[in-house]
């Protein structure tokens, strides 16, 4: 009896698609440190999956739930993961936000606008750092130091009290954006709290405290 093909999908890699030879797929994975890809007994179930999130299909491996569970243990932040801040001059007042990545500081992602508040930035920040990993099939948490921007995620909902105007009406077009994202997109993103008082201020800090 012949062989059975199968397909491999590669969601995160040197290339990215569904590959039907195991070659093709160990050339665009290997040597990628963050590679998502897995094997599918049919062409339509690979089809599937490739339209969907890799956590659906792929868990945790055992070194980084290991890694995960002895950097809580020890109390440590996890360094392979996002850090969002932001920052407000006034309130309302010139807003910021922006994501790093926690181990090395790298800026991946910013916004500004004139006209917002501190927990409207650490909300979106939070909700832009999700749609950055989801995106690139990145594995890793996402931290704040926002009790506030996490409640309001979780709620799907940024329930601030400023007030719709001239002046932040595009705000308020990206804060609507940024709920109908929660509302339309699923997630296994771990949303972390950044433990100040044990760690310092998170690497995405405006430095304005």
């Amino acid at each position: 009896m012949a062989k059975k093909n199968k397909y491999y999908v590669v969601w995160s890699g040197k290339h990215t698609g569904i590959f039907d030879k195991w070659k093709d797929c160990e050339s665009s994975v290997k040597g990628v440190e963050c590679a998502r890809y897995k094997s599918f007994e049919t062409l339509i179930e690979a089809e599937q999956a490739y339209k969907e999130i890799p956590e659906k299909f792929i868990s945790r491996t055992k070194k980084k739930i290991e890694t995960l569970q002895s950097s809580l243990t020890a109390n440590l932040p996890i360094y392979e993961s996002i850090s969002t801040d932001a920052a407000c001059s006034g309130n309302p007042g010139v807003m910021e936000y922006r994501g790093v990545y926690t181990k090395n500081g790298d800026t991946l992602f910013y916004y500004k606008h004139n006209h917002g508040t501190n927990n409207i930035g650490e909300f979106l920040g939070l909700v832009h750092g999700l749609s950055y990993l989801k995106r690139h099939n990145l594995p890793h948490p996402l931290y704040t130091d926002s009790k506030t921007a996490i409640a309001w995620v979780k709620q799907k909902k940024c329930k601030t009290k400023l007030e719709p105007n001239e002046n932040n009406k595009d705000l308020f077009d990206y804060i609507h954006r940024a709920e109908q994202w929660l509302e339309t997109n699923s997630y296994t993103t771990e949303i972390l709290k950044w433990d100040t008082e044990s760690w310092g201020e998170i690497p995405a800090d405006f430095g304005r405290k």
